[in-house]
Formats: C-alpha cells, sequence, structure tokens
C-alpha cells in the first residue's frame, strides 16, 4: 500500500514538473521557483521513509516480503534515476550558455587543430632515443629515390606544345600588308606583259620598259636610219641590218661589256639608268652626237630586231603605235620603282629590293600569292617552334615554295614569307604536366628489403628521412597528441569567443541558446570544409546567412575572428583565404538590407565576383599571375567565384528551413508572414472582418512609431496582423464583428465572468493557432503581450456592480486580469499602446461625427484626441504593463503625438458641400 502511494506521489510529481518545465520553456525563461524546492525536499522525505519502512519489515521465508522488497528496490531506482535526471536538467539550464561556449571552444579547437592528434614523437632529423631494429624481413619502398627517379623521366619528357592562334592571326596580317604593297606597286607600273608576247619577247617587253633614257633614245634613231636607208634603196630590209655603231645626241663612244639588265649586279635598282622622263616623240630627228656603240647590248639589238621585224610585217603606221605604247609604259614603270625606293626608305628591312617584282608576269603574280599564302598556311599549321634554327626554317619555306609558286618568284617569295614567319608554337603547361605525370606513373617503386634484425637507427643517430620510412613502415613511430599546442589553440579560440560574448552583448539583438548554437555550427562548417580538403570553403554562405539572422555586425565580428585564427592554424592559400573572407564581409553586411529572395540571389552573384576578383588580385601583387601560369591563376580566380555562387545558392536553400528550425525571423520571413494572403490572415478577413479592420489601423499605428523609434518594423508589422487571430475562436464575442446586431454579453451570457473568459480565451486560442500553423516564436509573443496583464474593465465594473447587490459575489480581480506575460520588447510594447488607443480613436471619430455641425473636425481631434491618448498611456504605464519593454516616460509622449497625426491623416477634413433641397436634387439628377 505504501508502495503504491508512493509511486503514484513520483507519478504525480513528476508530471506537474513536467508542467513546470514546457510552461517556463515557452516563455523563454526557465526559473528554479521556491514551491519546485519543496517538492523536491518532500520527496526525498517520502522516498527515504519509505526506504526505512521497507527495511524494518523484512522477512527473507516470506514471499510478499520479497515481492515489496522488489517493488522497492525498483522504486528506488527510478527515484535515483529521477532525481539524478531532475537534478541534471535543471543545472544544465542554469549553466546553459557556459554549457554551449566550453562546446564551442571545445569543438572549434578540435576541428581547427586537428593536425595535432596524430603527431610523431621522433621526428626526421632528431636523435634516436635508442637503437631501433627491424621486428621480420621486409620490403619497403624508397620513395625518395622512387621520386628522383619519377622526377628525372618526368624532367625528360618531352614538352607539349600548342599552336598560338593570335599569333597566327599576326603573322597572316604582316604577310597580307606586304602583298598588298606589291599589288599597290605592280598597279603603278601597270600590266605586264604590255604588248602580245609573239611580236615582242618577254624580256625584250621588259627591256623596253626599263632601260635607260639614252638607250631608248639610241633605239628610236636606229630605228629612223633604217628607215631612211630603205627609203634610198640601200637593199638591206631593216630585218638584216645590224648596224655596228650607232650615234646617240650628248654621248661620247663608251664600248660596253655588259648587258642592260633591269637591276644591277650589286643587287639594287641601278638608279643612274632610270630616266628622268620621256617626253620626247617617238619620231625623233637625227641630231650631231659622238657615236656610242650598243652592238655589244644584247637587249638592245634584241629588242632593235624585234622591232623593225615587227615593221617588215605590219604597216609604218603599226610600229608607230607600238612606240607610242612603249613611251607611255616606261614612265609608270619609273613611278614604280620610285615606289620602291620610297617604300625602301620607309622600311629598311624591304622584302622587294634585288626581287624581280616588276619583272613577273600578272598570272605568275597571282600564283605567286596564292602559293605564299598556301604555303604559309602549312607552315604554320605544322609550327614554328621557340628557338629553331634559321637554316632550317629557310629550308622548310624552299621547300614548301616549290610546289606551289614559279620558279622565277621562289627568291621574291622565300624573302616575303622569311621577312613574316615567327615561332608560333607555345608551351601547353596543362598537357606537358599530365604528359610528365603519366610518364613518371609509369615508373615503378625503387624496393629496398629489410632484413629482419637490421638495425634500422642506433641510438643517439639523427634520424634520417629513409629511417622514418622504414620506422613507419614497422609502427614503430610512437605518436601523440601535441596538447600543449591544442592548449595554446584553444586559449586563442576561447579570448575570440570573448570577444564575440562582449560585441553580443553591445548589439540590440539578444541571442538565444538556440541561436548560439545555429552560430556554432555556422561557424564551424568553415574549417570544417577545409580540414576534409576542400580550399573552395563556406565562407559566402557564412556571412549571407549570419548577416541575414543576425544583422552586419555579428556576422563581421565572426568572419573577422576566423580570419587570423585560420590564418595561423590551418596550411591553406593566403590568396584563397583573403577571398573567402572578402566574399563572407560583403555577405555580412548588405544581407539583412535586402528585403526579397531575388535580391539575395543577386547578393550571392555580386559574393562570387568579389572573391573571384580578390584571388586574382592578391596573385597579382605577389606576382604569381604572370609568365606561363597566369591561365592556371585565371581558371582558380573563376573557380572561387563559382564556389562563392554555388555557396550563396545553398545558403538560399538551407534559410527557411534554419528559419524554421531555429524559430528566426528575417526581414524576408516576416514580409512572407504580412502577405494577406496567408491562410491564417485570409481567414481574420473573412471571419471578423471588424477584427480585421481594426487589425489593420492598429498596424498603421504601430509601424508609424515604431519607424520613428528605431525599432523592428518588419517585425511590428507582421505581430500586429496575427495578434487578434485568436478572435476568430468567438467572432459575435467581440463588438467590432457584431455590426449593428444585439450584444451577445447583453442579451444571452449576462454573466460577466463569463463574458470575461470568452474575452481572455481569444489569447489562449490565439496562441494554439499561431503554434499550429509554425508562427515563429517573435511573432506568437504579441498576442498575449499586446494585453499584458491588463484589467478587462467593462466586465470588471459590472461584477463589481453585481456584487454590490449580491453580497454573496466575491469580486477577484484575477479572474478579470490577462494572464501576461506584459510586453517584454519595445515592439511588443508599441503594440500594446496602439490597441488600446485604436478603440479610444475610433470613438473620438464617432463623437466629432455627431458635433460636425458645431465644432470643426479639427479642432475636436487635436483637443480632444492627444488628451485622451496620454490619459490612456499614462494608465499603461501605471499600471506597471511597461516595465519590463523598454520603454521610456519620454517616449510615451512621442508615442501618443505619432498616433493623433496617423489618425489625423486618415481622417483629415473634407469640404462641407451645401445642402440641396429634394426638388432640385430629383432635377439635378
Amino acid at each position: 500500500m505504501k508502495m503504491q502511494q508512493f509511486l503514484q506521489f513520483l507519478t504525480q510529481q513528476f508530471i506537474s514538473w513536467r508542467r513546470q518545465y514546457k510552461g517556463l520553456r515557452r516563455k523563454g525563461k526557465l526559473i528554479r521557483s521556491p514551491k519546485g524546492k519543496i517538492h523536491r525536499r518532500e520527496l526525498l522525505r517520502t522516498t527515504v521513509k519509505n526506504v526505512f519502512l521497507f527495511l524494518s519489515k523484512t522477512n527473507e521465508k516470506s514471499n510478499r516480503r520479497k515481492q515489496e522488497r522488489a517493488l522497492k528496490s525498483k522504486a528506488k531506482s527510478v527515484k535515483t534515476k529521477s532525481s539524478i535526471y531532475a537534478v541534471g536538467l535543471d543545472w544544465a539550464h542554469e549553466q546553459r550558455s557556459s554549457v554551449i561556449l566550453a562546446i564551442a571552444v571545445v569543438s572549434l579547437t578540435g576541428i581547427i587543430g586537428h593536425k595535432l592528434y596524430n603527431q610523431t614523437q621522433l621526428q626526421v632529423g632528431h636523435p634516436a632515443p635508442q637503437t631501433i631494429t627491424a621486428p621480420y624481413t621486409a620490403s619497403i619502398e624508397d620513395q625518395k629515390k622512387t621520386e628522383a627517379e619519377r622526377k628525372a623521366v618526368s624532367n625528360r619528357s618531352l614538352q607539349m606544345l600548342r599552336v598560338d592562334a593570335g599569333m597566327n592571326e599576326q603573322i597572316n596580317e604582316n604577310l597580307q600588308q606586304l602583298l598588298d604593297d606589291g599589288n599597290e606597286i605592280r598597279a603603278v607600273a601597270g600590266a605586264f606583259p604590255f604588248f602580245d608576247p609573239v611580236v615582242l619577247s618577254i624580256s625584250t617587253q621588259r627591256y623596253l620598259r626599263s632601260c635607260p633614257d639614252s638607250e631608248w633614245q639610241a633605239l628610236l634613231v636606229a630605228i629612223e636610219n633604217t628607215k631612211n636607208q630603205q627609203k634610198k634603196g640601200t637593199g638591206r630590209t631593216a630585218a638584216s641590218s645590224r648596224p655596228s655603231s650607232i650615234a646617240a645626241p650628248n654621248q661620247s663612244r663608251q664600248p660596253r661589256t655588259t648587258p642592260t639588265p633591269v637591276r644591277s649586279t650589286g643587287g639594287k635598282y641601278a638608279r643612274g639608268w632610270l630616266p628622268k622622263s620621256d617626253s620626247q616623240s617617238p619620231q625623233v630627228k637625227p641630231q650631231k652626237t659622238e657615236p656610242v656603240d650598243f652592238s655589244q647590248n644584247t637587249g638592245f639589238t634584241q629588242a632593235v630586231a624585234e622591232l623593225e621585224s615587227y615593221r617588215a610585217t605590219t604597216s609604218e603606221k603599226n610600229l608607230s603605235s607600238l612606240i607610242a605604247q612603249i613611251s607611255q609604259v616606261r614612265p609608270r614603270y619609273t613611278q614604280a620603282t620610285a615606289k620602291l625606293l620610297q617604300l625602301e626608305t620607309v622600311s629598311p628591312e624591304v622584302v622587294y629590293e634585288e626581287s624581280l617584282l616588276l619583272d613577273l608576269l600578272d598570272e605568275e603574280w597571282e600564283k605567286t600569292k596564292m602559293g605564299i599564302h598556301q604555303s604559309s598556311e602549312r607552315i604554320l599549321t605544322q609550327g614554328i617552334p621557340q628557338g629553331l634554327p634559321k637554316n632550317i626554317l629557310e629550308d622548310a619555306v624552299s621547300l614548301q615554295l616549290q610546289t606551289f609558286v614559279p620558279e622565277d618568284a621562289e627568291t621574291l617569295a622565300k624573302k616575303l614569307l622569311l621577312a613574316v614567319l615567327k615561332p608560333n608554337l607555345q608551351t601547353d603547361e596543362e598537357q606537358t604536366r599530365q604528359n610528365a605525370q603519366k610518364a613518371a606513373a609509369g615508373v615503378p617503386p625503387v624496393m629496398v628489403e629489410v632484413r629482419y634484425g637490421e638495425v634500422i637507427v642506433n641510438k643517439g643517430e639523427q634520424i634520417t628521412a629513409w629511417n622514418f620510412q622504414v620506422l613507419e613502415h614497422y609502427h614503430l613511430i610512437r605518436r601523440e597528441i601535441k596538447w600543449q599546442e591544442l592548449v595554446n589553440l584553444g586559449g586563442v579560440i576561447a579570448i575570440a569567443i570573448g570577444i564575440f560574448v562582449w560585441v553580443e552583448r553591445h548589439i540590440d539583438y539578444e541571442l538565444r541558446q538556440r541561436d548560439r548554437i545555429l552560430v556554432l555550427l555556422l561557424t564551424l562548417s568553415v574549417p570544417g570544409v577545409i580540414t576534409i580538403g576542400l580550399p573552395y570553403t563556406t565562407w559566402s554562405a557564412l556571412g549571407l546567412l549570419l548577416g541575414s539572422f543576425y544583422g552586419p555586425t555579428l556576422g563581421l565580428t565572426i568572419v573577422g575572428l576566423l580570419l587570423p585564427i585560420l590564418g595561423i592554424s590551418l596550411d591553406m592559400s593566403k590568396a584563397a583565404l583573403l577571398a573567402g573572407v572578402g566574399g563572407g564581409i560583403l555577405g555580412s553586411y548588405i544581407a539583412q538590407r535586402l528585403r526579397s529572395r531575388e535580391e539575395l540571389a543577386l547578393l550571392g552573384v555580386a559574393i562570387a565576383l568579389t572573391q573571384g576578383g580578390i584571388y586574382l588580385v592578391v596573385k597579382i601583387l605577389i606576382g604569381q599571375a604572370f609568365g606561363s601560369t597566369w591561365y592556371i591563376v585565371l581558371k582558380e580566380a573563376g573557380l572561387f567565384a563559382l564556389s562563392g555562387l554555388g555557396w550563396s545558392v545553398v545558403a538560399l536553400g538551407l534559410s527557411p528551413y534554419l528559419e524554421k528550425v531555429f524559430d528566426l525571423v528575417t526581414p524576408i520571413r516576416l514580409a512572407e508572414l504580412a502577405n494577406p494572403n496567408r491562410p491564417l490572415l485570409k481567414r481574420l478577413a473573412t471571419e471578423t472582418p471588424g477584427t480585421f479592420q481594426h487589425t489593420l489601423f492598429v498596424a498603421t499605428l504601430a509601424e508609424a512609431a515604431a519607424k520613428k523609434l528605431g525599432c523592428n518594423v518588419e517585425l511590428v508589422r507582421a505581430g500586429t496582423l496575427y495578434h487578434d487571430i485568436g478572435k476568430m475562436h468567438d467572432p459575435l464575442g467581440f463588438i467590432e464583428n457584431q455590426m449593428g446586431r444585439p450584444n451577445k454579453h447583453d442579451t444571452e451570457i449576462k454573466d460577466p465572468w463569463k463574458s470575461a473568459e470568452i474575452i481572455k480565451k481569444h489569447v489562449t486560442e490565439g496562441l494554439v493557432m499561431a503554434r499550429k500553423h509554425l508562427l515563429p516564436t517573435a511573432i506568437q509573443a504579441f498576442i498575449p503581450e499586446h494585453q499584458g496583464t491588463m484589467l478587462i474593465a467593462y466586465f470588471h465594473h459590472q461584477a463589481q456592480q453585481m456584487a454590490q447587490s449580491d453580497p454573496s459575489l466575491t469580486v477577484d480581480d484575477a479572474d478579470f486580469r490577462y494572464d501576461g506575460p506584459i510586453p517584454q520588447s519595445r515592439e511588443t510594447g508599441i503594440v500594446m499602446l496602439a490597441d488600446s488607443c485604436e478603440a479610444a480613436l475610433r470613438s473620438l471619430e464617432a463623437s466629432a461625427k455627431l458635433l460636425g455641425e458645431k465644432r470643426s473636425f479639427k479642432d475636436v481631434s487635436t483637443e480632444q484626441a492627444l488628451t485622451m491618448l496620454n490619459n490612456i498611456l499614462r494608465s499603461k504605464w501605471q499600471d506597471n504593463q511597461l516595465v519590463d519593454s523598454g520603454l521610456t516616460r519620454e517616449e510615451m509622449s512621442k508615442i501618443a503625438q505619432i498616433f493623433v497625426d496617423v489618425w489625423q491623416q486618415f481622417h483629415h477634413k473634407r469640404i462641407a458641400y451645401p445642402k440641396l433641397k429634394a426638388s432640385s436634387a430629383v432635377r439635378n439628377l
């Protein structure tokens, strides 16, 4: 019987404790009440008393005693475990802040200092503490020799080259420019051949347009003499006449041993031979001159012979026409040669010197240009490496030109190509590295046999890399945890956490324990990702989430504290560290200012560009972005930018879930909760239209006051919209929803105690609805706190009147007061004041309408509204409803004035239209 009482009492006590614990936890505080201490003492006394009773009446021979002893033992065990659990739970909640801080220090130290767990006692370069021998025979790889051989093979591997498209484009542009210059010079000289090669051979045409002016004049005289001789009947034809000496004007006889060429033996055009002009008429009269012998000039004699032959086969008129055409060609040729000289003056490396540019036929020139392009394309496709000997390139060019260019143009084409061709092959670093790695991977490891009992290292000798490798193979390396370094790291982290706590206490946002846990988890993600070997860590997600949840100050503090700790403790690229920190700082600073998911997505793009840009700038500053590795640096910068964008996307995806799990309110979530299409708000507008209109006006008043006082406007707006959702449990129980119908409290209930219960129930039912729809705790707080522990004055007055007429009735103020709590924040305090003043302002509006004929609306609102609101706010202050809200007495007057200003904006004065008689009104219609 006593055991049954004991177990029953124990069960009831646990139920009571559990309810008390849940209630206190919902309020956000866990306070150890004196009543709880009395209960625990009573439990302990009862337990001890039952134990003594069972021990004093023990009978080993009685089965009943055995059963009772078993029950007693079980009850004692339950009592002990439950007491330990309760005491441990109370202690954990009392010291929960310290526990979380300790967990933060341990976890951060454990992850950041992960390399300190498995450190070896025996190290390379240190003396051996004792002589160590091989415990068994084994074949061990000599990693140093293996690495040396693989490195040698890697160095001997061929470099992989790639064609530089930019260089090819530049070479083609230069080549085309040279060919355009050649086209321009040939265009000045005119078409070639300029006459039928059957009549005048190609060599003669070359001579006729390029010979000196003196030879041209002599040639005309020779033709004229031949004509005169034929008229005198010498009997010799022009074709058979071969004068041994021909007189030229103003010339002395000079023997010539060589024919007149197109270019001099020195390789350049014979400038002394170029005629200044050719203005003389083809028909030149002989003059008295000293004779000059041109008989040795084969070009001269061949030209005279072919012209005389042409005269013999055709008319004299046709010959004169041909001579006139030659006279026109010669000046153009002179201009073309002058153009060549000008081109040589402008560019010292002129490729057309000593060439046959003007001597090529038009058809040959076109073939030459096409052949040059084809040869250039082939050579560039095959590639020209750096350091290629000049003679090899010349041989390659000659070999290509033999196929595509006429023989007479090979020299010209060769000079053109050699002038523009440059090395167009560059080393492909990535392909070369892969090729070297592949070659190195094919080298087998160098194995060394170590026999049983062989001395690995003697006592006092320095441990070499090979000794260390052998000891590691035999698992003879003694490993230990570097406690001293871990303690030092833990001290640094503890200092950083101390700075964080100091910052936390000086910001407006008060962190809960769950907030501290979330901050810890987000902070651990950065070194955690680095620990698993990924350099693209979660800086952007950390900054974006911390800034969005807790504001820029806390986010910047976390990022700033992590920077030196990770920079000192972990082996990671400083460029990567600074790039990540830059993205985290940007996310922390801007995230809370944004009001939509789309803006957060754009912030993710900005974070990505910031991380990539910082990485590239750091690499440029330290000089690693130049040389052959520039494209690797550029690729890494792009990867850091992509990682910043990727982690930002992850943060955006996790944000709604974290807000739900950790009960967070962000500006974006508050904006979503304030959407009138939310289920609760749609029900409120449909089922309780009067309450919904009341809510909108209260929200307008509260928002204006919150904005003026620097409070969280988004939180005030969302919280106000949900503060009266509990009225949906009985809409007609509230006068704003009765729409002129009889008041049920006067016609049906007629009991102020029951009416007060209905009114109070809108708070409890509102909390039930809020929890059912998973509203944040910060929004739920507006439901009870906007009423605080205020007195339901109307029904309290009715109860007092009934008590006066019926002495058997007792009025307890607690029956007519809300359960509270009173406002715990400035935001809920503002909503309480707005809710209290809204009804007064509406009643003042009604009275103003009644007095509208006698007094102006402006005078009524200005005189009465401010006085009435100040009285209401003063009563709330005197009733101690705002002692925990953080609002000051000075702010009460500001709030009252703000409410009056907003009310006047809603109910401004309108024009008084004149009253019309009914008949006039009908006529107007």
